[in-house]
């Protein structure tokens, strides 16, 4: 089990940190450290995490100090260097004993150093010395009295008994972890330790791992979904009798018939949402086998259910649009709303097919789409094009979609005399950027994030329906891309597509 997996595990188990740091913020040697590391010069990392150390200890900073101490030590295992690794952590608690905190305190901080103890016993595969740590780690987790180190012991309980080949204590362990989350309705969070538990188990060549994990993730999968569905369709069900019983207390008038589409509008995005939420996609998650190309499967054939029961419900509120005025700018919003959903449906049920591309002159391709709002922008609005002469392959239906919605919402936005530009950049031998960049009122920092979520709020139909953005991004994320807001731009707004 890698450095990297534990740190991941523990962000999804614990709400809040093991040992909490102190108020003070980071020394810059601390701030030093971690730059280094993350550009991946280990010794130099390594030296620089120990300075830290010893600097926090000289001033009595006992935790803040530990941590560094805890990644200077997993810095020198990495390479192999398991004496000084463990003469560090031998000083780190010589520090801990020394220091003034109270026996609950010290406890918290002498599990993080047993802990990178068993993880380096593990890695040597010396099972009697890591499960003398594992005892002591479980004796410091009930000192420190923190239900948050409680759970991270479960986790490496489990760990160590898969790893040492003893399934039966495994599944015991995590099962005790899992029904301690599922009982929590902290779905989310179980589902996430399986898969990563699963994904190292497959990187580290441990097939008993990968297999009892996999065979357990299975079974709470299939009794946790079954828990959410049921509560997904009371919830349901309740509104769907609230919506019937407003109905039928309404006459047949133009208020009767007003009430009926919103009723059909919510409950086709209720449903919308139950169903993407309701998504899973386990393929990278498990690796190939009889029984994994089963669950890919079932997958597959969830996904195209989605598809066809959206399907159903755009066919059975047909009737109901077809007796209402189709020059009502409600029902024309209402039927274009359904249409995004079965668009958006359509998309996310073949995101992993493959998009087709073709040679695309770019500039007389940019020029083309920018001619589009010439008769939109308002009045005194600069439109300009930077693009080079050079071909790309790329999927020009997706890409025409996404650049024309831009610079739609770009004229709309953009006041008189201001400004609107496309512009096309290289920046790789496969990767290729599209910005659309005006001079409007821009976007709220607080929202750039949720423009791209389908579903998040109801919206008023008449005034859009919010699902423009959101096709867009899927659409990039299907040809291997991405699409969003560049937030170092604040004289307006730029989107950034991104092509690979």
């Amino acid at each position: 089990m890698s450095r990297k997996a534990f740190i991941l595990l523990a962000c999804l188990l614990l709400s809040t940190p093991l040992v909490r740091a102190q108020e003070t913020q980071k020394s810059e040697l601390h701030q030093k450290a971690e730059a280094i590391d993350q550009n991946k010069e280990i010794a130099k990392a390594r030296s620089t995490f120990i300075h830290a150390f010893n600097d926090y200890a000289n001033k009595g900073q006992v935790k803040p100090g530990v941590e560094c101490a805890v990644k200077a030590t997993a810095l020198y295992y990495k390479e192999n260097f398991y004496q000084e690794a463990f003469d560090l952590l031998r000083r780190a608690d010589q520090t801990i004993v020394a220091s003034k905190l109270d026996a609950a305190g010290k406890a918290a901080l002498h599990y993080l150093t047993t802990k990178e103890r068993m993880q380096m016993y593990i890695k040597m595969r010396r099972s009697p010395s890591a499960l003398e740590q594992l005892g002591r780690l479980e004796a410091f987790a009930n000192q420190s009295g923190d239900e948050h180190i409680k759970d991270d012991l479960l986790y490496n309980k489990a760990i160590y008994y898969y790893t040492f080949g003893l399934t039966a204590q495994g599944n015991a362990v995590f099962k005790q972890m899992a029904d301690k989350l599922t009982k929590q309705k902290e779905y989310g969070k179980v589902d996430e330790v399986y898969k990563t538990l699963i994904e190292n188990g497959r990187k580290s060549g441990n097939a008993n791992m990968v297999a009892q994990s996999y065979s357990n993730y299975i079974a709470w999968k299939d009794s946790a979904n079954a828990q959410k569905v049921a509560d997904e369709i009371g919830a349901l069900k309740e509104q769907i009798a609230t919506q019937q019983a407003t109905i039928v207390d309404k006459d047949s008038s133009l208020s009767t018939r007003w009430a009926t589409i919103i009723g059909l509008g919510i409950l086709a995005l209720a449903l919308a949402a139950a169903l993407a939420i309701g998504a899973v996609v386990l393929l990278r998650y498990i690796v190939l086998s009889r029984k994994q190309k089963n669950v890919i499967q079932l997958a597959n054939e969830s996904n195209a259910l989605k598809a066809k029961f959206i399907s159903n419900i755009s066919t059975q509120m047909a009737p109901t649009l077809q007796k209402l005025d189709n020059h009502l700018p409600e029902v024309r919003a209402l039927q274009q709303f359904t249409d995004h959903i079965q668009t958006l449906s359509e998309i996310e049920n073949t995101a992993d097919d493959a998009v087709e591309k073709e040679d695309t002159q770019i500039q007389p391709f940019c020029e083309e789409l920018i001619g589009q709002i010439r008769g939109k922008v308002k009045k005194g609005v600069t439109l300009t094009v930077d693009a080079p002469k050079m071909s790309v392959k790329l999927n020009k239906e997706y890409v025409t979609h996404i650049v024309s919605h831009l610079l739609g919402n770009a004229a709309e936005f953009t006041p008189e005399g201001g400004t609107i530009k496309l512009t096309f950049k290289k920046r790789g031998p496969h990767t290729n950027q599209i910005m659309v960049t005006d001079t409007g009122s821009g976007i709220p920092e607080d929202q750039r994030e949720d423009i791209f979520k389908p579903f998040l709020k109801v919206h008023d139909l008449a005034k859009g329906d919010g699902l423009g953005l959101p096709i867009c991004k899927q659409m990039a994320l299907k040809m291997k891309g991405d699409l969003t807001v560049d937030p170092e731009y604040s004289k307006g707004t730029r989107f950034i597509l991104e092509l690979r």
